[in-house]
């Protein structure tokens, strides 16, 4: 389970492995920071994440912290 603090934030160049695929974080998107009509999307926190198969995608904190915990997604490594 995560803790409060590792709840917070990750920052850029963290480390994953989601469903096998190895992907970093490059982007954190602030709210409020994305061009979109879509409001959930774009007054929350976001993170764009690269995956070395080059698909890049944008995901909520809130979904992120429950793909960790329900141990769908994997933190390799922390910068």
């Amino acid at each position: 389970m995560l803790t409060k603090e590792d709840k917070s934030r990750f920052s850029v160049g963290t480390l994953l492995k989601d469903t096998g695929k190895v992907g970093v974080i490059s982007k954190i998107l602030q709210s409020g920071a994305l061009q979109t009509e879509v409001s959930t999307i774009k007054w929350r926190l976001n993170y764009e994440i690269c995956y070395i198969d080059g698909d890049i995608q944008i995901i909520g904190e809130s979904t992120l912290i429950k793909l960790i915990e329900a141990d769908v997604i994997e933190i390799i490594s922390t910068n």
